[in-house]
């Protein structure tokens, strides 16, 4: 399904969700309460600028009593998505976020990567695909990515640890491209970058990746991922502890300076191994 039907396909749900809440004599405030979410969020359910988390569109079955609609519904829009299903939401919160704020450990996060990279990472982790599974990997990827450059991108903060800048994915020309490429977003303050370095030791969540959203009127979230699984949480108590972590990351990491100079001097030394292989 590509975009644009996809995005109809949610206004559909929209529409659909405002004419039984409205055949129910509810408000999208009294609907929200029963649904556990505030009013504002089924305003925008209805307009399709965000979309329900299942449990949430289950919950609006049981009350508008729509024998499972919704439910159905949804679970065939996040199956013909090209994102995996732990992860769709996340995508859609990036797009409304305001800023957005990343500790990557080992691998560079997906909005900052070139294809070159992307390609060697999906490679890696599905040795025997084809060709062509690749490239629509790619793509969805480069589809994100697009995020950044918008006139309207949110503010990107991300931690890299030094492990990310080290490891060669691709071989030393792909690393080379992706290092310079990221040291070009920070030239032209699209993103803020530091590198944690490895002379920092021990830290907070050493090996675990999180990103942390905010939002212009929504609670912030928080989202960490494992072995092909991802979680999103909005737990005030949760979110405020993860803030803590990466705050102490930030405060170990390298000043944007000399990140911005460690990068560099990381991409010359790949170009220097290209150069005499």
């Amino acid at each position: 399904m590509a975009n644009g039907s996809r995005q109809a396909a949610w206004e559909f749900f929209g529409a659909e969700l405002k004419r039984r809440r409205e055949n129910a004599a509810l408000t999208q405030a009294e609907l929200g309460a029963r649904v556990f979410v505030s009013g504002g969020y089924i305003g925008q359910f209805e307009q399709a600028i965000r979309k329900p988390q299942l449990d949430v569109a289950q919950r609006i079955d049981e009350i508008l009593q729509t024998d499972g609609f919704f439910d159905r519904l949804w679970k065939k829009l996040i199956k013909e998505q090209p994102y995996a299903a732990y992860f769709a939401h996340v995508v859609e919160l990036e797009r409304l976020a305001t800023e957005i704020y990343e500790y990557a450990p080992t691998v560079i996060p997906g909005l900052l990567q070139t294809p070159e990279y992307a390609r060697a990472v999906f490679l890696a982790g599905n040795p025997f695909a084809t060709d062509e599974y690749i490239e629509d990997l790619v793509n969805v990827r480069m589809d994100r990515t697009r995020l950044l450059k918008d006139a309207t991108r949110p503010k990107y903060w991300a931690v890299l640890h030094e492990t990310a800048l080290r490891i060669p994915v691709g071989g030393p020309a792909v690393m080379a491209h992706q290092l310079e490429y990221i040291a070009s977003l920070m030239r032209e303050r699209k993103v803020a970058m530091q590198v944690l370095p490895f002379a920092a030791g021990a830290h907070p969540r050493m090996g675990k990746m999180m990103k942390l959203m905010n939002f212009e009127d929504a609670p912030p979230t928080i989202y960490t991922e494992g072995v092909a699984s991802g979680s999103l949480l909005d737990d005030p108590t949760l979110v405020r502890r993860t803030w803590a972590s990466y705050d102490h990351i930030r405060a170990a990491a390298l000043s944007p300076e000399a990140s911005l100079a460690l990068i560099e001097s990381a991409a010359e030394d790949y170009r220097r191994c290209v150069s005499t292989s």
